[in-house]
């Protein structure tokens, strides 16, 4: 077979531990045997990173905004520990927070269903999407360890040299600080992206903030909703018979559990985050959920949603055979390839993504998956590694292949 063309690079960012791993030889087993890739290729692994002052991850970024499409691999986050595994000269922040807040949008994440794994939560018939605010909160903060008594304020200095102050907390002893901070264009940016993807879906949307107890920072979200809502979605909505509802996160998650999904959640940054992993282990594992970064702009990042697999990554540098799942990963790269495809109006490349995408899904229909994933089966079937599972894959993909050409 000939190998398909591509015409514009994807920006690819290569990650750490057995992510890494699983991302060569996804590359080298279902993509260049098929495509003739092109990519502009970002080391986003932490020992470069560490090299570059993390430039690397600042490059990528603006590499997406130029290209419009990139696909990333998991990355590490230090803390302390990593911090001294990897003698790094600092704690770095998330790629993942640096990158969303250049491309700002929205990240949607939704788990990938098979037949034979079935949500621990009985009530759930189908998928719930989490819509992710992707700036600002915690994962672009500024914090300091309080060394003993004084007064913390916050404090904000117009460009007329005006003053508002404020005063966070009188310390008697040592503490910590955090101040965290949003912008009123990105969240309408994030609004609009929920409300025109729950149209184009035909998902209610639910929204869930804090605002009882944040009575400024969470209530600028639903006050931005609501009134985006009224002015610009509200008919739309009513056209497309689905609604919008609010509520409190924590009254949000109670209906979660209590529904039978099928619908849109959107939350802010960090709820996203612990609710996207909620959602993916409860519908059957991390490793089976996708998920994309759009802008506002329309651009496009598609990673896997789970970590770098760190406890697989030590028993494969002792030598050891490892049954880490890919198929998040490899819906990364097919969600890249595919919009890749649609954006150059490449036929033959949307054609190769969706043939991947069904090769993966068959092969896990056939029986053949990771051991995560068979733990979880309800059927006769076949726990492998992960090496064996992407030979199957890759056998599967040949044979959809000769049946297109």
């Amino acid at each position: 077979m000939d190998k398909i063309r591509m015409t514009t690079p994807l920006v690819e960012m290569d990650g750490d531990e057995m992510t890494r791993i699983l991302w060569a030889d996804i590359k080298k087993l279902l993509i260049e045997p098929f495509v003739d890739l092109k990519t502009e290729y970002y080391d986003l692994g932490l020992p470069h990173r560490d090299e570059t002052d993390d430039q690397v991850t600042l490059d990528s970024a603006y590499a997406a905004e130029k290209y419009g499409v990139a696909v990333k691999c998991a990355t590490i986050t230090p803390n302390m520990q990593r911090m001294e595994e990897y003698h790094l000269k600092k704690m770095w922040k998330s790629p993942n927070g640096t990158i969303r807040s250049i491309l700002d949008g929205t990240v949607f994440r939704a788990p990938i269903l098979v037949d034979g794994v079935h949500p621990t939560v009985r009530t759930w018939k189908k998928p719930i999407t989490i819509a992710r605010h992707a700036y600002g909160d915690i994962y672009k903060n500024v914090e300091m360890a309080v060394p003993g008594p004084g007064k913390a304020e916050l404090v904000f200095t117009g460009e007329d040299g005006q003053e508002i102050r404020k005063t966070i907390h009188e310390f008697r002893g040592p503490g910590v600080l955090q101040g965290v901070h949003n912008l009123d264009s990105s969240i309408t940016s994030f609004a609009h992206s929920c409300f025109r993807y729950a149209l184009s879906e035909k998902l209610d949307l639910w929204f869930s903030t804090k605002d009882t107890i944040s009575k400024t920072y969470h209530h600028r979200f639903k006050d931005i909703f609501e009134a985006l809502y009224e002015k610009e979605y509200k008919q739309a909505f009513a056209d497309a018979g689905i609604t919008y509802f609010y509520t409190l996160i924590d009254d949000a998650v109670a209906r979660v559990v209590r529904s039978e999904g099928g619908f849109l959640w959107a939350c802010l940054n960090y709820d996203g985050d612990v609710m996207s992993d909620m959602i993916a282990t409860a519908f059957g594992s991390l490793a089976m959920m996708t998920s994309v970064l759009v802008s506002p702009s329309g651009k496009y990042e598609y990673e896997a949603a789970h970590g770098t697999v760190t406890r697989h990554y030590y028993r494969y540098l002792k030598g050891e055979e490892t049954s880490t799942n890919p198929v998040a990963t490899i819906f990364a790269w097919v969600g890249a390839l595919r919009k890749r495809g649609e954006l150059d109006g490449l036929t033959d490349l949307i054609a190769f993504s969706d043939s991947l995408k069904a090769a993966t899904l068959d092969t896990i229909q056939a029986g053949i998956m990771t051991k995560d994933l068979a733990l979880l089966h309800e059927g006769e079937v076949q726990g492998v590694t992960s090496r064996v599972f992407m030979e199957a894959i890759q056998a599967r993909l040949v044979s959809l292949m000769q049946a297109r050409a």
